[in-house]
């Protein structure tokens, strides 16, 4: 095995699920469906099965053979999980994030998991193509995937207006990244251009980030932001590769997300 290769994967599933719990009409769920959406652990809604069987069955595609779910002190639901599906492709652990101080804090919490090496970090909210996940497995050193806006609308279960709204991502001449703007303005739209691609949180982080997490002060949100974090990185002289990716990721962020994702995973092969 060439020592550079990632075998490790760190999924962010402690959100407080709050749109997820908010009650929708609008939205068809079944009985088991709804008790699951008003707990807020979105990554265990059945969309044919646990959504979080497909972000993992993925994630084991492309060679991931240790997952570690970053989880709350009351997340038993994820706790369960994680025994019951150790055992087959991937092992299933959990590593508790105390308090939702934000997505740094969360990233440090895996710390003891990922060791010296190399972490793929994904949101436990979305699903990632193994081909966009496997491109980011083979960048060097730190990387992230930068998605395609116009792929993103046409292959997603997420509309225009709030893929405009994600964080968007300036890359140099190399490749690398020179700059991420959260929640970005009419202006800074603007000033990056049509075809600036956009970061859905999926990562490649070495040991280096467990560092800089620690050093990562509150945002004007009052957060611990991962893309602080990162800006240490870079300040410190680490080039981050942009993965391009022209996909559709699935998101499960709210229950008027549901149907549409459960119709999109019908025909994916889960194998855990």
């Amino acid at each position: 095995m060439n020592e550079s290769t990632v075998r490790r994967a760190v999924i962010l599933a402690r959100g407080l699920g709050t749109r997820m719990r908010k009650a929708d009409d609008t939205a068809r769920l079944d009985e088991k469906q709804a008790a699951v959406a008003s707990s807020g652990v979105k990554a265990l809604i059945d969309v044919g099965r646990p959504f979080l069987d497909y972000v993992i069955s993925a994630l084991a595609d492309i060679g991931i053979t240790e997952v570690c779910l970053v989880i709350g002190p009351e997340h038993d639901m994820l706790r369960e999980y994680a025994a019951a599906v150790t055992g087959g492709r991937v092992t299933v652990t959990t590593a508790v994030q105390a308090e939702p101080r934000g997505t740094a804090d969360a990233v440090a919490a895996a710390a003891d998991f990922a060791g010296d090496q190399r972490v793929i970090v994904l949101n436990s909210d979305n699903y990632y193509p193994r081909e966009a996940l496997a491109a980011l497995a083979d960048a060097p050193g730190t990387a992230l995937v930068g998605f395609d806006r116009d792929a993103l609308v046409a292959g997603s279960t997420i509309p225009a207006d709030r893929v405009r709204a994600f964080a968007l991502i300036s890359v140099d001449d190399a490749g690398h990244l020179r700059d991420i703007v959260e929640k970005p303005d009419a202006q800074t739209l603007s000033a990056y251009g049509a075809d600036a691609p956009v970061s859905m949180n999926a990562w490649l982080f070495t040991p280096a980030i467990f560092a800089a997490c620690a050093r990562v002060e509150p945002s004007v949100r009052g957060e611990l932001e991962i893309i602080d974090a990162v800006r240490l990185l870079q300040a410190e002289g680490e080039e981050i590769t942009v993965v391009p990716a022209a996909v559709g990721v699935l998101d499960m962020s709210s229950r008027g997300d549901v149907a549409a994702v459960a119709e999109a995973l019908a025909g994916i092969e889960v194998r855990l």
